[in-house]
């Protein structure tokens, strides 16, 4: 709890930083700009100008993914244990630690403010804290309470529970979690799963947590997807990149497009975005075609790898920005790293052989 209100803090310090920054940018705003160059951001990049991508986003959508690897790391947990075998405490404080790492970083490389992004950040930080705190209460009491009385077995709804936990993540890998359709789970939950069992108080238990669950994100979600499409224009699905060559009778991979041969051989390729970038950027690698430019960005990149605890990082991994603890795999720590962009096909061709995973690349 002292490491949660630390990490808290820590973040709500950083955050009036950032706040301060952008009153003073703010002030300043009469006065005649002055064209500066975005950090990281070639001038001479080939990406078209409207599908390049701000730096600082590498740094600022690891807040946003943090809120799909701690449902991946829920949903592996619930595979084979209680919900309440899941720290959700500490999950907080990794999210609010990590977001103030990040926005130093920012502020320390000079990168543009992009407050939008912050408050979007804030925002859904903010809400899953509370989601958070309320479901250790509840799982650490009523939950453990109905466990020890279920006879410490799974019953027909945490395995239900499970595999909607694992839907939810396939699905917020690729589109926004409140679209999620949080009624249909509901539905299925009282139509096809058997009210009546062995472990009856567990059942009833976990029945009425996953319903309220459900019910309160279906409505909420709803809620958030109005204020999103009003406020927010939808998101490109595809990140532009520009790579080294292209080989003699190369096939495109699947999700990958060809937007433009280079007269010096490059090429301007369309990846996927979001989670398919990495395994898009893998197979590239593996072929030997080096990504040179990202979304118009040639400096740095961030990426994160699982580590077992006990394994050093290789050479020329690029720099640590922060380590979290992760509860499954056991043993195993989430190492953020920023690296070149140029450096990153050459990264990504080596981490099997390095004997680490490589968890997500953030692609602005």
């Amino acid at each position: 709890m002292t490491r949660l209100l630390r990490n808290t803090l820590l973040a709500i310090c950083v955050a009036l930083t950032f706040a301060a920054q952008v009153a003073r940018a703010a002030e300043s705003s009469t006065a005649p700009e002055t064209p500066a160059e975005t950090p990281g951001a070639s001038f001479q990049s080939a990406v078209p100008s409207a599908d390049r991508r701000g730096t600082e986003q590498t740094l600022l959508t690891f807040p946003e993914w943090y809120l799909v690897h701690s449902p991946a790391e829920y949903a592996r947990i619930v595979q084979h244990a209680p919900s309440h075998d899941f720290p959700f405490l500490g999950q907080i404080g990794q999210l609010w630690s990590s977001y103030a790492t990040v926005t130093r970083e920012q502020m320390h490389d000079n990168f543009p403010l992009n407050p939008s992004y912050h408050v979007m950040i804030w925002v859904i930080a903010s809400s899953t804290t509370v989601e958070y705190a309320l479901r250790s209460l509840y799982e650490n009491t009523v939950g453990r309470a109905s466990w020890l009385l279920g006879g410490k077995t799974l019953t027909d709804e945490d395995r239900y529970g499970a595999q909607a936990a694992q839907e939810y993540v396939d699905f917020i890998r690729q589109e926004p979690w409140y679209l999620f359709d949080f009624s249909a789970r509901l539905h299925h939950l009282w139509s096809d799963v058997p009210a009546w069992g062995p472990g009856l108080a567990r059942k009833w238990e976990r029945r009425y947590a996953l319903t309220t669950e459900y019910a309160i994100k279906a409505v909420y979600g709803k809620l958030i997807e109005k204020a999103t499409r009003a406020a927010y224009t939808p998101a490109l699905m595809t990140t532009d990149v520009i790579v080294d060559h292209l080989p003699d009778g190369w096939s495109a991979p699947a999700h990958v497009s060809v937007l433009a041969r280079l007269p010096d051989g490059r090429a301007l390729l369309a990846l996927p975005r979001y989670f398919d970038f990495r395994l898009a950027a893998t197979v590239l690698a593996q072929q030997g075609i080096r990504l040179t430019d990202i979304a118009g960005n040639t400096s740095n990149i961030l990426v994160t790898v699982w580590v077992k605890d006990d394994a050093p990082l290789p050479p020329g991994s690029g720099r640590v920005l922060f380590e979290q603890p992760l509860t499954m795999p056991a043993d195993t720590r989430r190492v953020a790293l920023l690296m070149p962009v140029g450096g990153l096909s050459d990264f990504l061709a080596a981490a099997g052989k390095n004997g680490f995973v490589t968890e997500h690349v953030y692609d602005y």
